[in-house]
């Protein structure tokens, strides 16, 4: 059911009623229960009736289940069921897209946490072919210390996925980049605070030249540690050709890293920092247009590179023009002295 048709119930113009002369059991029943999560949070804003209507812990667990399936994992619904606003609170976190700019830089977080939790799924054409919730130790020194990775799958281990290899050209990549969608919800146990880093769609497609497989990248772009400093939350889905023919593509990789402007792999410590960051302290925005702020991103990369690269230009010409004085004042001195 549309939204339209909720607020036209909703609406009192002149002789028409309002929502209040519809019983509450076929607004709960056979109205709100029909909406999507993003439908069901607009309804709830068009009046103080459908507010009360839709407050209610069970329209707001079935819309979250049936948009991320993987929180149906015990791990995330008892975490879930502790949050003060429950399914509703963890909808309004999770489903906006963040965007942590560095006008929140300033933002600390309250206190260091034990683990993140991943919930992850990957739809194709608006069908599940990949659940899966992973939890990350954060205290270990192998952690801080090591570059900052999440894999969801083993290195020999692969999902099988009814996507067809359509062909060899940049249509088949299109094709995967318009229908293959990658929900990252990352959780903070200690805050009861959740993000969603993937930027839903990815933001390249590109094939391998040597193996033919086939890498996804989605990102959200978040500030770094330092003013002006920006990171890549990079998460990649890779998938190989499998099957008889080789006409199916399984899912091999599955992963996160987080990547700064250097292109260098920021360690776990580092990483902690600012997904806390983000997650408490990042807007969460109706519309984020990431494949735009990724190559923005790529831009202020290659200016950033090219500045560097004129200034280690100059250093060079400077110390050579050092040099070549030093040369002809030390000749000088013994030549004429």
């Amino acid at each position: 059911m549309s939204f339209s048709a909720v607020t036209t119930l909703a609406v009192d113009q002149g002789d028409r009623p309002s929502i209040s002369v519809v019983h509450p059991d076929i607004i709960t029943a056979h109205i709100l229960t029909r909406l999507d999560g993003q439908t069901l949070a607009a309804a709830s804003c068009a009046s103080s009736e459908l507010h009360s209507f839709s407050a209610k812990e069970k329209l707001w667990r079935d819309a979250s289940i049936a948009t991320w399936p993987s929180i149906t994992d015990p791990r995330v619904n008892d975490l879930i069921s502790t949050l003060p606003g429950g399914h509703r609170f963890f909808f309004s976190d999770s489903f906006p897209l963040l965007d942590h700019s560095p006008s929140q830089f300033n933002f600390s977080p309250s206190s260091p946490t034990a683990e993140l939790i991943s919930a992850v799924d990957i739809f194709y054409k608006d069908q599940l072919i990949f659940s899966k919730v992973q939890e990350s130790e954060t205290e270990s020194g192998w952690f801080l210390c090591s570059p900052f990775r999440v894999d969801l799958l083993d290195r020999k281990e692969t999902v099988p996925t009814p996507i067809q290899h359509v062909g060899e050209d940049q249509k088949s990549l299109k094709h995967l980049e318009d229908n293959l969608s990658l929900s990252w919800i990352v959780i903070d146990p200690t805050r009861k605070r959740a993000a969603n880093l993937s930027s839903r769609t990815a933001v390249t497609v590109q094939r391998h030249w040597l193996t033919g497989e086939i890498q996804l990248r989605f990102a959200t772009i978040l500030a770094g540690e330092k003013k002006g400093e920006y990171v890549q939350c990079g998460m990649v889905v890779t998938c190989k050709r499998s099957g008889s023919e080789g006409r199916e593509l399984h899912v091999r990789e599955v992963s996160m890293q987080m990547e700064g402007m250097e292109g260098n792999h920021l360690n776990g410590r580092e990483s902690l920092v600012i997904l806390q960051r983000a997650i408490e302290g990042g807007k969460r925005r109706k519309e984020v247009k990431g494949k735009a702020k990724y190559e923005e991103y790529l831009e202020m990369k290659r200016e950033r590179r090219e500045r560097k690269e004129r200034r280690e230009k100059a250093l060079d010409m400077i110390c050579i023009a050092a040099g070549v004085t030093i040369f002809i004042v030390f000749w000088s001195f013994v030549l004429f002295r």
